[in-house]
């Protein structure tokens, strides 16, 4: 594509690499519920979404959950991400050679989101720039959020380009009328065909490393 006016990156798995230890938070957290569910399956079904998500899945199965499990699992996630969380590799040198207008767009709340960004150095990159799922009605793969951030950022979203590593993500961009990167260099992706997953769901163009992010050439794919 042209060099987009704005560029919308994902947090969990796009910026830093959170997705299988928050999966791992969220396994453990629904355990003491007496639910069972293992990390495949957590990314199977919620990668990329809200814990709304998680309380609607339960909820129209029949097995309404607390309202405390918010706070549990927040509490658990923050935790883990002090002792564990990592930026995505070569994201840096992404970021400080950036001359385009960027921001983050994520299913995480703000807190987490800031929290992540802060632990991790990346947070001057973004400022107050960071639009979250709670900011709109309908989170991923609803295009909500991603229109919403354009608005915000005072640009067409036919001029964006997003940054994913989730099937919602993608599904969410592509919805929004925006050109959809999908990045699958994240922990998560190390035993999945992410390239076929996020080529599925509608995705532009899909690519391993951040060190790949501007190349033009097939062999980035």
């Amino acid at each position: 594509m042209v060099r987009p006016d704005l560029i919308i990156f994902d947090c969990d798995g796009v910026l830093v690499d959170s997705e299988v230890l928050s999966c791992r938070c969220l396994s453990d957290t629904l355990a003491g519920y007496g639910i069972s569910l293992d990390v495949d399956q957590a990314l199977d079904l919620f990668l990329g979404r809200s814990v709304t998500a998680v309380f609607q899945h339960y909820e129209a199965l029949g097995r309404p959950i607390p309202e405390q499990f918010s706070a549990e699992l927040r509490a658990g996630v923050r935790a883990v991400f002090l002792s564990s969380l990592c930026p995505i590799e070569g994201v840096n040198s992404v970021l400080q050679d950036l001359q385009i207008p960027h921001c983050v767009a994520s299913s995480s709340d703000v807190d987490r989101v800031s929290f992540s960004l802060s632990l991790t150095g990346l947070a001057p990159y973004f400022g107050t720039r960071l639009y979250t799922s709670q900011m709109v009605e309908r989170g991923k793969p609803a295009p909500d959020l991603f229109l919403h951030a354009a608005e915000r950022m005072q640009v067409d979203p036919r001029r964006a380009l997003v940054i994913e590593d989730s099937v919602s993500g993608v599904k969410a961009g592509k919805a929004a009328g925006m050109t959809v990167w999908g990045f699958v260099g994240g922990s998560h992706y190390q035993s999945r065909d992410g390239k076929a997953i996020l080529r599925e769901a509608g995705a532009d163009r899909v690519f391993g490393r951040m060190a790949d992010f501007w190349r033009t050439d097939r062999q980035g794919d």
